[in-house]
């Protein structure tokens, strides 16, 4: 058997939770917003009431050989010696019920957790206002351990309240006080922690969360960078966080990272700055890398983390400049995505606004060169979902790439080789087609589509308006301006004897319509409503149309699955017209 990677140690909770507000233990709400809710936080009470086991925690010590300062702050406040990498959900729980204070949730908004507990049978309840009106009730437990009073006055003031709707007997009174004492000595329930050495590897301590914990939250080496950045740069941690939740939310008239692509979370953003700062796309060795390590000696050093978060730190500033991040996103509106529900894939937004950057910042590449060039790169890889499988992989590859390359034009020569090479003539003309047959609703190819209407300026099936103007991402009513319509109808398709969801939805049967339209149509055969809506258009105007929308001539009077076959060629040229655009723009 190979040495213990790690110790157990029992504390009593209290001192856990000291060492925490004290710092000695790393617990940062950024490492994973908290997303319990607040009725497992009842029952994690009601099992330690009971004296149930809830299970072990599991720390990393840190690798520090002595006190070190923070990075980025003049405090002489100790880093942690221990972070947390299992039970954070229910250390943040105790903590916070405990001291009273606010857990802030995934949408980045505060809140006290509230839990009531009724002494009569020792029952425990998310507190509610029925609750807080009900003298049976302690509604809040967190008043036993206030510094603002003594749970003796707590008990007294619960007896008081109680008396004043019913008599109490002397022994009631007794068995009410020692039910409350109970809940009180919860601050000495004793909490097994596993402690990891220093010296365990980063992946082998997320080997053995996964083993302990098979049900908790997956951890990702993203977490365990957060949790450094908690710990050594808690600066750097807070302006991710308030980034990502001003972000989450319309400005009101200040400058602010909203936008209609992505309300981005702390760990995404991350993966930016160490693919600009690191070049690296795989965090593993980052993790080292930020805990002062020398991936040779295996030693920790200081002076050598200290250097790897200036890094980090330039990075974040950099990719977190409004000015920056506002200015990607028009190389997507140039690319025809116009808002978020087009976007298939963070990681193809993430890994882009990486190169972006990368382009901007290192290679200097000027501004319209690099906005075209990151517009034809994102519509590839967002069509062939480039960062869909095995995304780090595919992304370290894409920096590699870039190692000899040492100018400007070099980086847009580049990217344009990876794009041509990727979206070949048999790409265009047997690939995509067959990419396109499917009934899947969010399907890249048909964002891609939707996209290249938008580039083209096309105009939606049957109508006078522009995709681009109906697809408006401020725009919104209770009806939505546009909707996919069958081309062939689920009944007219029924009545023919197809029957089968997968068929009858296939993306080559859709198309854009304003919803008018599409409630009219209804079940109509399209021989029957086909003549009816081509009146509303000249001869080359409909000509127009019938590119942009892929229909054959003569459609409405095709068999049904010779029109999908054909219609799927049609569509994937639209696209490919919508790319050479975007070529001779740039």
């Amino acid at each position: 058997m190979n040495r213990p990677q790690f110790k157990k140690v029992e504390y009593p909770l209290k001192t856990l939770l000291d060492d925490i507000a004290m710092g000695e233990i790393g617990l940062p709400e950024i490492q994973r917003p908290f997303v319990w809710p607040n009725k497992k936080v009842r029952d994690l009470f009601d099992s330690m009431y009971r004296g149930y086991p809830i299970g072990s925690l599991l720390f990393w010590v840190n690798g520090r050989q002595d006190s070190h300062r923070q990075i980025g702050t003049d405090s002489k406040q100790d880093v942690p010696r221990l972070m947390v990498v299992d039970g954070q959900q229910r250390l943040t729980s105790l903590y916070a019920v405990l001291k009273g204070i606010e857990v802030i949730r995934k949408n980045f908004r505060k809140e006290r957790i509230k839990i009531a507990f009724r002494p009569r049978d020792k029952k425990f309840e998310v507190a509610n206002t029925a609750i807080c009106r009900d003298p049976e009730w302690l509604p809040d437990i967190s008043k036993l351990w206030s510094e603002e009073t003594t749970h003796t006055k707590v008990i007294k003031r619960v007896i008081k309240n109680l008396r004043e709707k019913r008599d109490i007997r002397e022994d009631e009174e007794d068995q009410l006080s020692e039910k409350i004492d109970g809940l009180y000595t919860l601050q000495n329930y004793p909490l097994i922690v596993l402690e990891l050495y220093s010296s365990v590897e980063e992946k082998d301590a997320a080997d053995i969360f996964v083993r302990i914990n098979k049900q908790g939250t997956p951890l990702n080496q993203a977490d365990f960078i957060l949790t450094l950045m908690s710990v050594f740069w808690d600066e750097g941690r807070a302006e991710l966080e308030a980034f990502c939740r001003a972000a989450h939310k319309p400005s009101t008239g200040k400058a602010s990272p909203f936008n209609p692509f992505i309300q981005p979370d702390p760990d995404q953003l991350l993966r930016v700055s160490v693919a600009l700062g690191f070049r690296r796309a795989r965090l593993e060795h980052v993790c080292s890398i930020l805990r002062g390590k020398d991936l040779q000696t295996g030693q920790f050093s200081d002076e050598e983390r200290e250097k790897q978060f200036a890094v980090l730190k330039e990075s974040q500033d950099y990719i977190l400049d409004l000015q920056h991040w506002h200015e990607f996103f028009k190389a997507l509106v140039l690319a025809g995505f116009r808002r978020s529900d087009f976007i298939s894939s963070k990681n193809a937004l993430l890994y882009t606004y990486a190169l972006y950057l990368i382009g901007k910042r290192d290679f200097g590449v000027e501004a319209f060169s690099l906005r075209n060039v990151i517009a034809r790169w994102f519509l590839m890889v967002s069509l062939t979902r480039r960062y869909t499988d095995s995304p780090e992989s595919r992304m370290e590859q894409d920096l590699a790439d870039l190692r000899d390359v040492s100018t400007a034009s070099g980086f847009v020569a580049r990217l344009d080789q990876t794009i041509s090479t990727t979206l070949t003539d048999d790409y265009w003309n047997i690939t995509l087609p067959n990419e396109l047959a499917t009934s899947s609703a969010r399907n890249p190819a048909l964002y891609t589509y939707y996209a290249a209407l938008n580039l083209l300026d096309a105009q939606v099936l049957f109508s006078k308006m522009k995709v681009a103007e109906l697809m408006d991402p401020i725009s919104h009513a209770k009806k939505a301006a546009l909707e996919r319509h069958h081309l062939f109808p689920k009944k007219y398709l029924e009545r023919l004897g197809i029957k089968e969801t997968r068929d009858i939805n296939q993306i080559a049967n859709q198309a854009l319509v304003e919803w008018s339209d599409n409630i009219e149509i209804s079940d109509m055969a399209p021989s029957e409503y086909v003549p009816k809506y081509t009146q509303r258009f000249d001869n080359n105007e409909l000509r127009k149309m019938y590119f942009w929308h892929a229909l054959p001539h003569n459609w409405e009077k095709m068999d049904y699955r010779g029109f999908l076959e054909e219609r799927r060629k049609l569509m994937a040229q639209v696209i490919r017209r919508a790319f050479e655009k975007l070529l001779k723009n740039g």
